[in-house]
């Protein structure tokens, strides 16, 4: 088995590490905001790179990713693997793929899907994209955080696949916050609403997710609105897609709600722009 480092410990990215480290395969990490007592943490982030065979990095956006590539290139060269799980978009991944496969690295393309539940199970799920003898090189170490690995082709459609995920949950975020917001307003209970959605056909996975939250509006970040805003920032400059009318009405939801002052909360925190729930 390989080693691995993580660079990036935030809600994902820590309990990826802790979950490496229980495997016994992690060699060391690092962020930007120091931990010195999570398990070998190392001062720098190119010591994670001399340390470990894959470096795997989960962090904001592109310029973050840039910033980490710029600290751990000189320890990058024959034999070592990036595998960049931050959501980022096609343009910037061609970018990130030239820089390392210039010192003789490997780069995988694995955004994801899950958030901090998902993650503390081991049911990630995550989109591959690159060689298709990497993606199984690459399989057991995955496995160890992961439920499921889809190579999905190219780094630039691993990419694309993410952000179209996530274009999908935030706008049925909305429609499930204005959805039991328009309920609430004609007395219907929060239990009658979720009882008989479980039985419609737009019942989902993140209405299971997210009906504890918002009935309990607890809206500590699983995945915050700030992180979701820039996804749909990054989608809205994929070319083709600058046009298309619920992905900028998502985008526009989000930012106001950023504004608002929630950007650190769960992007369930929608729901707080429609105004007062009435219970």
């Amino acid at each position: 088995m390989k080693t691995i480092g993580v660079i990036g410990l935030g809600i994902i990215g820590g309990v990826w590490a802790k979950n490496y480290e229980a495997a016994g395969v992690l060699a060391g990490v690092w962020n930007r905001t120091a931990q010195p007592e999570f398990p070998k943490w190392k001062r720098e982030a190119r010591e994670v790179a001399s340390a470990a065979d894959v470096v795997q990095i989960v962090v904001a956006d592109p310029p973050a990713v840039q910033s980490v590539l710029d600290a751990i290139l000189p320890a990058l060269g024959p034999g070592k693997i990036v595998v960049q799980s931050s959501t980022i978009d096609g343009e910037s991944s061609d970018g990130f793929l030239k820089q390392v496969t210039a010192k003789g690295a490997r780069y995988l393309e694995a955004p994801f899907t899950g958030s901090k539940p998902a993650a503390e199970q081991k049911k990630t799920i995550f989109f591959l994209g690159g060689d298709a003898a990497l993606v199984a090189e690459l399989e057991p170490l995955l496995a160890l955080v992961s439920e499921t690995r889809f190579h999905i082709g190219t780094h630039r459609q691993a990419t694309a696949i993410k952000l179209a995920m996530n274009l999908n949950i935030a706008v049925q975020m909305q429609g499930l916050g204005e959805a039991l917001t328009f309920a609430r307003r004609a007395g219907v209970s929060d239990e009658t609403f979720f009882t008989v959605i479980k039985k419609n056909v737009s019942n989902s996975g993140l209405v299971a997710l997210k009906e504890p939250k918002l009935r309990a509006e607890d809206f500590s970040p699983q995945f915050s609105v700030k992180h979701m805003l820039k996804d749909m920032r990054l989608a809205s400059r994929t070319t083709g897609c600058e046009e298309m009318p619920m992905l900028d009405t998502i985008r526009g939801c989000l930012h106001a709600t950023a504004q608002a002052g929630y950007a650190d909360e769960d992007f369930s925190a929608l729901i707080r722009l429609l105004g007062p729930q009435e219970r």
